[in-house]
């Protein structure tokens, strides 16, 4: 994708996803508020049984495929916060493209709180926000305790979740046709943690990949910043890899197939040349700046070369 086109997708997308969000953010609002005065548990009432009830709803619509109704959830989610995401990867590649101002100042200003001051200019003229790749994340993690919870009453298999689940479905017959819900697809058990190590693998190979593709282009300021991007890139999948021995099958599919949207993501925005497979299907060392192989290093050269030529 260009350059051009990609900053008008992320401009479409940040528009779309200021109103979403506005309107989202004023929907929770009203709900904690109708939910309170209800005496009900806010946090049971806007995420756990809406939830319950939307994978209830499309397990009965595929066909009574529950793993189905999970990777239907996660396409849904991915849209939802498809603005928020290529915002992140804009973000990521406009981050990679001030490297060489961002070096200059920190070479020229000793003093700390100069030094921030005009990063943060630079960023604001730049149109970057350094935080902004984490809002992503923070969105979901509400999601993944409110699907391990879902997941718990829908098909733990405990007899007192099967009693409980009456008190989280909505009052309609269609949804309570579908109890109980098939526990089993592929070769998962969802509602258990996969004895096979099949799915940790792929979660945890999945998520290395989404990291590397997702970064890609990114030079580290630092050796230190290189040696901590090095080690984040090794921990996260291990990370996911125990959460995912831990915690029950059908969590691990939403990371699994999240993973995989996020790949498909990250190329549509970069585009295939935009990507640096080297470093993403070998285990290269992350470029610094200021050496041969970032990007800073390549600015820094291309500045000798014009204030060369214009002293001849």
């Amino acid at each position: 994708m260009s350059d051009r086109s990609s900053t008008a997708v992320a401009r479409a997308s940040d528009a779309l996803g200021r109103r979403l969000y506005f309107l989202l953010l004023a929907a929770v609002f009203v709900a904690v508020f109708a939910t309170a005065q209800a005496g009900r548990d806010p946090w049971h009432a806007l995420f756990v049984d809406p939830l319950i009830n939307f994978l209830v709803l499309f397990n009965n619509v595929l066909f009574g495929q529950f793993g189905l109704a999970i990777i239907f959830f996660t396409l849904f989610m991915r849209l939802v916060t498809l603005p928020l995401t290529i915002r992140q990867f804009q973000s990521t590649k406009a981050m990679s493209a001030i490297q060489p101002r961002v070096q200059e100042i920190q070479k020229k200003y000793k003093d700390p709180k100069r030094r921030q001051e005009e990063l943060m200019k630079l960023y604001r003229e730049a149109g970057v926000n350094p935080l902004g790749c984490l809002m992503p994340m923070l969105i979901q993690f509400p999601v993944w305790i409110a699907l391990y919870r879902a997941l718990i009453v829908l098909v733990g298999g405990v007899p007192e979740a099967v009693v409980d689940l009456s008190q989280h479905l909505y009052p309609w017959s269609y949804l309570y046709s579908a109890i109980p819900l098939e526990q089993h697809f592929l070769w998962l058990n969802l509602g258990r943690p996969d004895a096979t190590f099949v799915l940790p693998i792929l979660v945890g190979v999945t998520t290395y990949f989404q990291q590397k593709v997702s970064t890609t282009g990114s030079v580290a300021t630092t050796p230190e910043q290189q040696q901590m991007n090095q080690t984040l890139n090794l921990m996260m999948p291990l990370m996911f890899v125990w959460f995912t021995l831990a915690v029950p099958s059908g969590l691990g599919l939403y990371w699994l197939v999240s993973n995989v949207i996020s790949v498909g993501i990250s190329y549509f925005v970069y585009g295939r040349r935009g990507i640096d497979w080297r470093r993403v299907l070998l285990p290269l060392p992350e470029p610094v700046a200021g050496s041969r192989g970032g990007r800073a290093s390549t600015g820094r050269r291309g500045d000798h070369e014009r204030r060369r030529r214009g002293k001849r």
